[in-house]
């Protein structure tokens, strides 16, 4: 299983498109800073035959350690046997109260990717993903960019395909 973090702004991502000669776009952005933050893990089955992401947004918050563990205890009862964790060397992996919940629970077995290489992360693939389908959008608020989401996030858990190719996106050997 994969874990990471990210935040969803609602100052938008600019990328190329296409207008009419002459007719620049332009953005309008409604909001500042205002983020909402998310963690996710990507799980592989046993056997390999299976990938499934799970997800959950925190509005106007900062993934910290409360919220590390509470999405820990989330996996831990939807996913059945020993859980291999891969995740990165942040201080919210690191805080006690997450390495309580791990001595705790003995099957959940973390290992930490080398330092600065996100590259090594699938979960990081999850994240350019939905943050490409959300480029150039203009989100009113909080409530409309989690609206925004929905869509992006629907296409992703339900496709195979699309969840593999973030596996394979990741310089993993398999």
């Amino acid at each position: 299983m994969f874990l990471d973090e990210s935040g969803f702004l609602l100052v938008p991502s600019v990328r190329a498109t296409w207008a009419p000669r002459g007719q620049t776009p332009h953005l309008v952005v409604a909001g500042s800073w205002t983020k909402i933050s998310a963690i996710s893990a990507l799980s592989v089955s046993p056997r390999g035959k299976r990938v499934a992401l799970y997800l959950r947004f925190h509005p106007q918050q900062n993934i910290r350690a409360p919220q590390v563990v509470r999405f820990l205890r989330h996996l831990l009862r939807h996913l059945r046997g020993p859980l291999v964790l891969l995740w990165d060397r942040s201080r919210t992996h690191r805080a006690r109260v997450v390495e309580r919940l791990l001595q705790r629970h003995p099957r959940l077995h973390p290992y930490f990717f080398p330092g600065y290489a996100p590259e090594l992360n699938p979960d990081e693939f999850v994240w350019m993903h939905l943050k490409r389908d959300l480029a150039n959008s203009l989100p009113r608020d909080v409530a409309h960019l989690r609206r925004l989401l929905d869509t992006p996030v629907r296409r992703l858990r339900h496709s195979q395909q699309l969840l593999w190719a973030c596996i394979r996106a990741a310089d993993l050997p398999w």
